[in-house]
């Protein structure tokens, strides 16, 4: 239960703060040079790497519980273990994708 609502959460916050922050950024790339300043600046700042952690776990999560969502469909994983198993993964695989990506971004595994 708590992995659907989560999922249509996240799906929430891709749709309304993700495309802000791509608006955003789409509108800085085709301003120049000083405008995309600006972006940047919001960007690396410690608020903007948080709302830009958030959006990039909110993509890995809305990412595997679909597919969870997809196999549950097909009509497999509707066992009670599995199914909370499966949801569980749902949630350390994003935390554990959205560290690697981060790491990665940030410099920190090379």
């Amino acid at each position: 239960m708590t992995a659907s609502i989560i999922h249509r959460a996240s799906g929430v916050a891709l749709s309304i703060a993700g495309l802000a922050i791509l608006t955003w950024w789409l509108f800085a790339i085709s301003s120049g040079p000083d405008a995309y300043a600006s972006f940047t600046k919001a960007a690396t700042h410690p608020v903007g790497l948080v709302v830009l952690i958030g959006i990039s776990w909110s993509f890995f999560q809305h990412l595997l519980t679909g597919i969870r969502h997809l196999v549950t469909d097909s009509g497999a994983a509707f066992e009670l273990g599995i199914n909370k198993t499966s949801a569980i993964l749902t949630f350390v695989g994003a935390v554990l994708l959205t560290a690697l990506l981060w790491f990665y971004l940030l410099g920190m595994v090379k």
